[in-house]
């Protein structure tokens, strides 16, 4: 089995559209930290002001922390996406090549198969979501100075520089566990069609609603939300308050693994019910 997901992962990143997530980051970091960094003092002064007059400031709080937690927030919106790009074609793409009978033929048996398909799609998630941990971390500290950490929401909370590596780390993982939902979601789509937009425009069409109906203030959505996922992938912002809430983070991290088992069965049974014809 060992061996059949090696190569199973191998064809994967043979793929151009697996390195398409990887070189939007890529491109995508460094020209926002150039950018931030060719603004200079401009940009410092102008989120600094509105603070200016009621507290005393010491350093400076644009550090690299700022920018990575700055890029996470800006990004996160569309990671899901890049992720739908290779989660949607894993399955879609053997029934456009017409290579389910040689697989299932040659190799091991469906669920087997299927099982292989779904740790690669978790795998590619898996290492997106630590490209873009690395990358921003690392450049973030390379371009701007290390420091506290400044949270702008509802409430201005001021972390200390000793606790952000950890909470960091736990931020991300808790981002792969929300993009593994995702990836389920878009896995479970691409077993319907023999085309990968299907499973791309699908999933990307449920989060936009479900985010739509998460975010919305309405009461006759309140009784919805909890029934969403999307209620549940912004668990790795928890993080970041202070105290950290740690039940609610893993009653969110719970229903979120919960959501991608249920995808991935709904996906085993179809599938093993499934008529291939080529």
């Amino acid at each position: 089995m060992f061996r059949i997901l090696y190569l199973e992962i191998l064809k994967t990143f043979k793929k151009w559209r697996t390195y398409l997530g990887f070189l939007t980051v890529g491109i995508i970091i460094p020209l926002v930290a150039t950018a931030i960094k060719l603004s200079g003092e401009h940009l410092d002064k102008g989120i600094m002001r509105q603070f200016q007059e009621e507290f005393i400031i010491v350093g400076n709080l644009f550090n690299g922390w700022f920018f990575s937690h700055l890029i996470m927030n800006s990004l996160f919106i569309h990671i899901p996406f890049l992720i739908a790009l290779v989660a949607g074609d894993i399955l879609a793409g053997e029934a456009t090549a017409g290579t389910y009978r040689i697989l299932l033929t040659h190799y091991a048996s469906r669920t087997k198969i299927l099982i292989i398909k779904y740790i690669t799609t978790l795998f590619y998630s898996l290492l997106l979501i630590l490209f873009l941990a690395i990358l921003s971390l690392v450049i973030g500290h390379l371009f701007f100075s290390n420091g506290d950490l400044l949270i702008l929401g509802k409430e201005i909370l001021l972390l200390p520089q000793d606790e952000l590596f950890f909470r960091f780390i736990l931020s991300y993982l808790c981002a792969v566990v929300a993009m593994w939902t995702v990836a389920s979601l878009a896995f479970l789509f691409s077993s319907f069609v023999e085309n990968a937009i299907g499973p791309i425009i699908g999933t990307m069409s449920v989060l936009i609603i479900f985010l739509i109906i998460s975010e919305m203030p309405i009461e006759i959505f309140e009784n919805i939300k909890p029934y969403l996922f999307t209620t549940y992938t912004s668990v790795w912002m928890k993080v970041f308050n202070d105290p950290i809430p740690y039940s609610e983070i893993y009653n969110s991290l719970k229903y979120l693994m919960l959501y991608s088992l249920t995808f991935f069965t709904a996906t085993l049974v179809y599938f093993n019910r499934k008529d291939i014809l080529s």
